[in-house]
């Protein structure tokens, strides 16, 4: 997470209370698939396929870093643990039991940092941000509650 989104979720963490330091962040989907357009590389979702190949990475970093919670950035990590099913708008801001391999936890659903800069006007970017430190604080809530975080 660099860049602009990178800098729209430093920032809502720290809006939501959260220490960036004590965050470990990876990325659901471990390859990098994008068109050219001009000198830019826009960035292209994931299908499925992609999706379930990557799961094997993603289940090997939650055994290991046995987070207590995960937040799930975007509909992309919503479906590599929950699958295809998986809406953003029905989970974000809801902590919900989880597990993947041998990792058992918390979750919470948001919107991905990158969604925030999609928005068609200032007003409706102000609207997704304001959603994302919401989850987030949902998110620190429901950890602390849980003694972690």
């Amino acid at each position: 997470f660099v860049g602009p989104a990178g800098r729209i979720l430093d920032r809502a963490l720290d809006e939501a209370g959260i220490n960036r330091a004590d965050v470990y962040v990876t990325n659901a989907v471990k390859h990098f698939k994008w068109t050219e357009r001009g000198k830019r590389r826009i960035h292209q979702r994931p299908n499925g396929t992609e999706i379930r190949a990557c799961g094997f990475w993603l289940e090997a970093e939650l055994g290991a870093v046995r987070p207590r919670l995960v937040v799930l950035l975007g509909a992309v990590a919503g479906e590599a643990l929950f699958g295809s099913r998986y809406r953003v708008g029905e989970h974000k801001g809801k902590p919900e039991e989880a597990s993947l391999g041998s990792w058992r936890g918390l979750v919470v659903g948001t919107i991905h940092p990158s969604a925030v800069l999609r928005g068609p006007d200032s007003e409706a970017r102000d609207r997704a941000y304001a959603g994302l430190v919401a989850d987030l604080a949902a998110a620190r809530e429901a950890a602390a509650e849980g003694g972690d975080l």
